[in-house]
């Protein structure tokens, strides 16, 4: 049995190596790491950036005006004896549902920093609270990848079920650890005290609008090329690893076990690629015509629940920042995607397959309005980056100057 220091050594070299080969496999595959450096670039810049910011801006602005403390007050006794969580944790979980992944993390770790929750109640908030957005559902998945918005309904209600079981089976987490923050009690909550928590909370914060609104925008930007960052290393990742052949070898056991359970296992690779960046093995499962359509759904809703290793890094960075553990947001990631796949297939009986067996038409009625939407707005996401790029650039700029004067 290795001791702790053989083992920290062995460590040290399974990273060295791993980055040598990746070195190497960027000097003998150029093209096709540019080509797939691009890919992740184009993704972060048409959808996630532009679909992002405004949440993580307005996220920013609700804390610094104290609507958070307003309806902290207020969630009280709604998110306390469901998932063990000040009532603050109503407002994470909102915007980690609209704005998507990391947000969720994002914004535990504030509340952690402002110190509103304890580290467990960090590390709940943190497990149930991130998913994907229903833009990204409803338009990158079911429009974009499967050319049927019907579809999205299906994944969105397996995936934001998944969140709430998940949710649920974290109030026991930690339960043996001392607590922080205790419940109100019984105490009827009136609308007076919540808008005198969210009075002080504002003047505790004391910014002007212009500061708040320019710290806003600055933080939320820096967020968000982090976030590109990742994706674009793991877009090129997953393509060195698939020139490698290491997602071929990795894929062989996947789709035995696949059989096993009833899938088709010709989904294996697209779900390893997956695991890697969502984007990408959504789009590679939605093209595996050899594979049942009930197969590639369940495939896709576990991805999407689980999050992809992309995610999980962009996560981890984040709660990096406070002492709220990584390993507790794995276990929730895992639990997620495991239930969304499985509630994939009641509701793709009840909604779906009684009504049409033809993927094109779909079961469930969507307005055509959320294509049109999607469509328009990936014409308008370029302008809306490459504009708050240039705001930052400006801000950063003038930050810098008010050190030096």
């Amino acid at each position: 049995m290795l001791d702790a220091r053989n083992s920290s050594q062995l460590k040290s070299a399974l990273f060295a190596i791993a980055t040598i080969v990746l070195a190497l496999s960027l000097v003998f595959f150029p093209k096709e790491a540019l080509e797939a450096s691009t890919r992740g670039l184009d993704m972060w810049w048409n959808v996630v950036f532009p679909s992002l910011l405004p949440f993580f801006i307005v996220s920013e602005l609700l804390i610094g005006f104290g609507v958070v403390a307003f309806l902290g007050v207020l969630l009280e006794p709604l998110m306390r004896p469901l998932f063990k969580v000040p009532g603050i944790g109503g407002f994470v979980w909102a915007m980690g549902l609209a704005s998507g992944n990391p947000a969720g993390a994002k914004l535990a770790v504030q509340m952690r920093k402002l110190g509103k929750i304890s580290q467990i109640e960090g590390e709940r908030l943190a497990g149930f609270t991130n998913s994907s957005n229903p833009l990204f559902i409803f338009g990158a998945i079911a429009v974009g990848f499967f050319h049927n918005p019907a579809l999205g309904m299906i994944l969105a209600l397996a995936h934001y079920i998944g969140n709430i079981v998940v949710g649920f089976l974290f109030r026991f987490h930690g339960k043996n650890s001392e607590e922080m923050h205790l419940s109100r009690g019984q105490s009827p909550l009136k609308i007076i005290d919540a808008f005198s928590a969210m009075h002080q909370e504002r003047l505790n914060d004391g910014r002007t609008f212009g500061k708040l609104i320019g710290d806003a925008v600055r933080s939320s930007i820096e967020t968000l090329l982090l976030i590109g960052g990742f994706i674009i290393l793991f877009s090129v990742l997953n393509q060195l690893l698939s020139l490698l052949g290491i997602l071929s070898l990795i894929a062989v056991s996947v789709s035995t076990c696949f059989a096993l359970i009833g899938l088709s296992p010709e989904l294996a690779y697209p779900f390893i690629s997956g695991l890697f960046e969502i984007t990408i093995g959504a789009q590679m499962i939605s093209q595996t015509t050899e594979a049942s359509f009930l197969s590639q759904l369940i495939v896709v809703s576990f991805i999407l629940g689980f999050g992809g290793f992309s995610i999980q890094a962009q996560v981890a960075s984040i709660l990096a920042e406070s002492d709220i553990r990584f390993r507790p947001f794995l276990l929730a990631r895992f639990l997620q995607g495991l239930t969304a796949a499985c509630l994939v297939i009641p509701l793709y009986y009840l909604f779906y397959e009684p009504l049409t067996d033809e993927v094109s038409s779909g079961g469930v009625r969507i307005p055509a309005s959320i294509e049109q939407g999607w469509h328009f707005f990936l014409e308008i996401s370029p302008y809306i980056t490459f504009s708050f790029l240039c705001l930052f650039i400006l801000l950063k700029t003038m930050h810098i100057k008010k050190r030096f004067v």
